[in-house]
């Protein structure tokens, strides 16, 4: 992948052969960088947040940074929470009911977007400019440039750990921390979540402790995303 295209997909045309370009819309998948950074980033956008105490817990244990996508309804059920993520790291718009978005009219949309800030500015007390991330990863370049609009980027992933499976899936802490072995590369964004799978399970949790003694061991550090999404322009 060019390292071009970690900051920015634009110009896509809205549909095969039509003669008209789609806005520009700006995607964030990788950190641009050859150096062994990796970005750790927990969604939290139902109604659970079971496993969210003890990624926390973890992440102060080994002095671990994160960046947090939560939605504004995750935020109005666990306020203490939210405000324990936002007094010691970056969050990021993860809309206001966790829909997805496609579905929406653009006004409809900014609506969503506007009231999930809201929320985190309310309770975690962060502007979560420039970062934004699309319920269930679910976009299109209508969505996007909406978004963008607003003055977010949208940031995607590198990794997804599937821990958001379960056992009833066919997942493990073990295969979770090996699909990020395997997938580990500079600049490297996982996708893990604040919450428990269906089954109950909460794989993503219980691994991270292993995941961050790999990557250490590798010789990676962790970083958030906090300065190094640049807003659409």
């Amino acid at each position: 992948m060019a390292l071009r295209r970690l900051w920015i997909v634009g110009a896509l045309l809205l549909s095969a052969g039509t003669a008209w370009a789609a806005p520009q819309y700006f995607e964030l998948e990788r950190i641009p960088t050859q150096r062994r950074l990796v970005a750790l980033t927990f969604d939290g956008g139902g109604d659970t947040a079971t496993g969210t105490a003890l990624i926390l817990a973890t992440l102060r244990r080994r002095h671990v940074t994160a960046t947090f996508f939560v939605s504004g309804r995750w935020i109005r059920l666990h306020r203490g929470l939210a405000r324990e993520i936002g007094h010691r790291y970056p969050v990021g718009n993860h809309t206001y009911s966790h829909a997805d978005m496609r579905g929406l009219s653009d006004d409809a949309l900014r609506a969503e977007v506007r009231r999930g800030a809201s929320w985190i500015r309310r309770v975690a007390h962060r502007d979560p400019r420039p970062l934004f991330r699309f319920p269930y990863g679910a976009r299109d370049s209508r969505t996007v440039a909406v978004v963008n609009a607003l003055g977010y980027a949208s940031v995607r992933w590198s990794v997804d750990t599937w821990g958001w499976m379960g056992p009833s899936e066919g997942q493990s802490v073990s295969s979770v921390v090996e699909r990020f072995e395997q997938h580990l590369e500079p600049g490297a964004i996982v996708l893990m979540h604040l919450g428990a799978a269906r089954d109950g399970s909460l794989l993503d949790a219980r691994a991270l402790p292993r995941m961050i003694t790999v990557a250490k061991r590798r010789g990676y550090r962790f970083v958030t995303l906090e300065g190094r999404v640049r807003p659409p322009r």
